[in-house]
């Protein structure tokens, strides 16, 4: 089991200051990857999506800080517009010899699908700047028009 605890750099845990069990539990709970590696602190739900209603079209602004235009594919089929955005990164530290001092390699892979039915799918219009994710989605004239319903 203790193979698999993520110490978060060297915290002085043996350390005469750091005497409690308390503080080992502490590193326990620190993550596996690097904060500079955007998509290891995405959690279940990935990343933040906004989609707003604007008449004639939908407008979707998705956050993918730290990734590349390159990373992200869209797609829109059967009704369903899905965003996937995968990261690969390395860091290779090594000694005048050219050894290895230290090495690590971080995956992530996210995808998120969204049905949005009535949609011109041939004038979709998207953008990606400054690590955020905008798309324009045009409907279709023959587009149902949606009823409000009432809770009570």
């Amino acid at each position: 089991m203790f193979g698999l605890v993520p110490f978060g750099g060297h915290r002085g845990l043996t350390s005469r200051e750091h005497n409690t069990p308390f503080d080992l539990f502490d590193a326990m709970r620190d993550s596996f990857f690097d904060s500079s590696f955007p998509a290891a602190n995405w959690g279940a739900s990935s990343f933040k999506v906004d989609v707003k209603d604007s008449g004639d079209h939908y407008e979707l602004s998705a956050d993918l800080p730290g990734m590349a235009k390159e990373d992200i594919s869209l797609r829109y089929e059967n009704g369903y517009l899905t965003i996937a955005a995968t990261r690969n990164e390395s860091k290779d530290e090594k000694d005048d010899n050219g050894n290895y001092i230290r090495r690590e390699r971080h995956t992530g892979e996210v995808s998120r699908s969204f049905y949005i039915d009535g949609i011109d799918d041939a004038n979709i219009r998207a953008e990606f700047k400054d690590g955020v994710l905008q798309v324009n989605l045009p409907k279709t004239a023959d587009a149902p028009e949606r009823k409000q319903i009432e809770i009570h």
